[in-house]
């Protein structure tokens, strides 16, 4: 049922002139399933109050509550149309009221960490962009039939909007950056094992698929204490982003998972100044995709010891900095990273294997980010000690992967498997850190038995493999006019 309900508000935005592609219709639901799932909890907040004899203090003020302004209810249960705002009135009191007064939240609210703050935050980034108030009373119809009242119909309305996040990746406007493969990020998180109790960060959370697979996974580990999950809500999950529609998307997808109100800060973490980190600001897990081949400003680059206009570089520069001693982590970088001659590359993978151990690299096959034409590696590696061996495996699912076959939790077991012994076979090796030179830190993914990896011939051995053929050719044509003769 919901997921024809999802189809249905899909099916009205693609008929309004203010929304032209996935994103936007991802970004117009998110606002207006948050302000349901809002309602929601508000309401159920209230019936237990009732019940422990207690007054609960309503968020939002009666005429910005969903059950006033979108959703009215008649005694029989459905939306009472004569109440309801629609066309114009609609459009004009979402556009010229709600909006800002949702706005103002963020002002009021007593800190970042608070669903007040969030709302503030939300609501001041995105705006409406359903031009028709007709349009969007259809679409407010449709969300008032999602339901967010037991685990069974959270968990459902979690896996649609995982499946609209995806979908945005072939939508253009930079749509894939959002989207890691889930597949992928499950594996990252089985490698590092995160245990309840270990904080896990983010730098670039884009839609929270890292934050909310790690709730997932730590949800589903063990037997939880009340405690546990008073943990896991608010002392377990931070992340930070800087686009706002990306902000939003996380936000509510943590949200639908579960999290009443996530650790996500809407901010560019490379303008924080590596030396300002202490302490109390680090983690103990990090798992993250950062966004690369982006330029940062000469500003921003001042913030980091090794200074390059390469986001990514600058991402992993933060993530080293801000693990814990003996703290993990997970990235996905361009595999480029491994082998490029440039000082600011040179520099940073002597930095990370001089600081950290660098135990695991995992070198992806093109096609596992759909729609980005980069072939990616996932380093894995532990802060504290150097690196003594480096164990490399390289993915081969047996088929190209794309669109309508994606990368799936079967293609990576055998990685999973190895990795917990660092064990060779035809696709996995170790490399002792004596043997990487030291001049260049290169890194390249060269397999013994063969693999994927090119062997460049010198020059000489390219001219005497043209005169070898040059002579065969020549005895050929010889032999060719004596039969002719």
């Amino acid at each position: 049922m919901f997921e024809q309900v999802f189809k249905n508000i899909d099916d009205i935005l693609h008929k309004d002139a203010g929304c032209t592609s996935e994103l936007d219709y991802t970004e117009q639901s998110s606002w207006l399933l948050f302000l349901k799932y809002l309602d929601s909890l508000e309401r159920d907040k209230a019936s237990i109050a009732a019940l422990e004899g207690r007054k609960y203090t309503h968020i939002l003020d009666p005429a910005y509550r969903w059950s006033k302004w979108a959703a009215p209810k008649e005694k029989s249960g459905k939306i009472d149309h004569n109440a309801a705002l629609t066309g114009d009135d609609l459009r004009d009191f979402v556009n010229g009221k709600l909006f800002p007064y949702l706005h103002g939240f963020k002002q009021r609210a007593t800190g970042p960490d608070t669903i007040e703050y969030k709302i503030g935050e939300i609501f001041g980034e995105i705006k409406n962009r359903i031009q028709s108030g007709y349009n969007l009373r259809e679409i407010i119809d449709r969300v008032d039939e999602l339901k967010f009242g037991s685990q069974v119909e959270k968990h459902e309305l979690s896996h649609l909007y995982e499946a609209k996040i995806k979908n945005m990746g072939n939508a253009g406007r930079n749509g894939g950056e959002y989207y890691t493969p889930r597949p992928l990020i499950r594996a990252m998180i089985r490698v590092l094992n995160p245990k309840i109790g270990e904080t896990i960060y983010d730098g670039a959370c884009g839609s929270s698929g890292f934050l909310c697979e790690s709730f997932d996974f730590l949800k589903s580990s063990a037997k939880l204490t009340t405690r546990d999950l008073v943990t896991l809500q608010t002392k377990t999950f931070y992340g930070k982003e800087k686009k706002s529609l990306a902000y939003v998307i996380g936000v509510m997808n943590m949200i639908l998972h579960g999290i009443e109100a996530p650790n996500i800060i809407h901010t560019n973490t490379l303008t924080e100044n590596l030396a300002d980190i202490q302490e109390k600001d680090r983690f103990h897990i990090v798992l993250a995709n950062p966004p690369f081949g982006g330029k940062e400003r000469p500003e921003v680059q001042q913030n980091f010891p090794i200074r390059t206009g390469e986001t990514a570089f600058l991402f992993l520069q933060h993530f080293i900095k801000i693990l814990k001693a003996g703290g993990r982590a997970g990235i996905v970088i361009k595999n480029t990273f491994l082998s490029n001659t440039d000082n600011a590359s040179v520099s940073l993978r002597k930095l990370l294997l001089e600081s950290c151990n660098l135990h695991t690299v995992l070198d992806c096959p093109g096609g596992t980010f759909q729609g980005a034409g980069v072939k990616t590696v996932v380093l894995f590696f532990e802060k504290g000690a150097p690196t003594r061996k480096v164990w490399f495996y390289q993915l081969d699912p047996g088929r190209n992967l794309g669109k309508t076959n994606p990368l799936n939790d079967a293609d990576l077991s055998d990685f999973i498997d190895r990795q917990k012994r660092f064990e060779d076979s035809p696709k996995s090796w170790s490399v002792d850190v004596k043997e990487i030179d030291q001049k260049t830190y290169d890194l390249s993914v060269k397999n013994p038995d063969g693999g994927e990896e090119i062997t460049h011939r010198s020059p000489k051995q390219i001219m005497e493999e043209i005169a070898a053929l040059d002579a065969e050719s020549a005895k050929v044509l010889k032999t060719i006019k004596g039969l002719l003769a």
